[in-house]
């Protein structure tokens, strides 16, 4: 028998060990605006009204989703966000629905960010980020979680809702100059985390078509920055109910939903889970289609 030198071993396990490429992890990635989804009606907001039946579709598409992670938008409560997720998921309520922060609430109905997170995937909760910053603001607050904390690299998940009606060119109007202000917050947030070394995502409904080419908001946004615009190719396929006919679908022109990532982070897949067109006509779902990608990070 031949013996082999300890100190020749050691070397020998040394470098099969750093030789040995490091496999990527990759997460399944959702974005979607539920609308106005809440257990507890207004009489004044139609969107509103759902009935076990249109719950159980929304949870039927869900299913079929199946992500990792769900960045989510206009949510009342945990308990209308469980009735679609189901089990196996941790919710992440935006801040801004805690009793502490009622006056950051309306009386009746609140449209709240958040997160669905499963069970096996380790994370902790971060303050909101707030893209308005008057005292008694009741929208725009983005909720903030770090995956995986406790390793080596862990990932800055923001979830979002941004100001609507200023979707393309930019118009000197209050609409454009709001978003204007909320994205200036988001790409000051962007360069704190690029300072820090820090992996991130950014996820959901920003009220604007970032993929057009030469877009205001995405250059204000990704100025002095590396974000990547994982869903630049999206293509607007979703197609949801008329808001003038109910017995009629529309498909909205441009991509709203959208996911940024970091340099550290590779995405593909991107693509918008479409709604069975029928299910659209028969039941209250959402309009907005989800907006999903594969990523992966080392």
């Amino acid at each position: 028998m031949k013996w082999i030198p300890l100190t020749h071993l050691f070397t020998a396990l040394f470098v099969t060990t750093i030789s040995q490429p490091i496999a990527a992890q990759s997460l399944n990635i959702s974005t979607w605006n539920i609308e106005w989804l809440t257990t507890t009606p207004d009489p004044n907001v139609d969107e509103s009204k759902r009935g076990e039946s249109d719950f159980k579709h929304l949870s039927d598409y869900f299913k079929q989703l199946s992500p990792d992670i769900l960045a989510f938008q206009e949510v009342d409560s945990e308990a209308a966000i469980a009735n679609v997720i189901g089990p196996n998921y941790q919710i992440v309520m935006s801040e801004r629905a805690l009793p502490n922060n009622a006056r950051h609430q309306f009386s009746d109905i609140n449209q709240y960010t958040g997160f669905a997170i499963k069970d096996s995937i380790e994370f902790k909760e971060v303050p909101d980020v707030r893209l308005d910053t008057g005292s008694s603001s009741k929208l725009r607050f983005a909720s903030y979680v770090v995956l995986k904390p406790s390793s080596k690299k862990p990932i800055h998940v923001l979830s979002v809702h941004l100001k609507a009606r200023c979707n393309g060119a930019f118009r000197n109007n209050r609409h454009c100059k709001t978003l204007r202000s909320q994205t200036k917050h988001l790409n000051q947030w962007i360069r704190t985390r690029e300072a820090e070394n820090d992996a991130y995502i950014i996820l959901g409904d920003f009220n604007h078509n970032l993929a057009y080419n030469g877009d205001w908001m995405w250059a204000q946004l990704s100025d002095s920055t590396n974000a990547d615009l994982s869903t630049r190719h999206v293509q607007p396929k979703c197609r949801v109910k008329s808001k003038r006919n109910k017995g009629k679908t529309r498909t909205y022109p441009s991509v709203i939903d959208h996911i940024i990532t970091s340099e550290q982070i590779t995405s593909s897949h991107s693509a918008q889970k479409l709604f069975d067109e029928q299910a659209v006509l028969n039941f209250q779902l959402s309009d907005h289609c989800a907006v999903s990608a594969t990523v992966s990070y080392k």
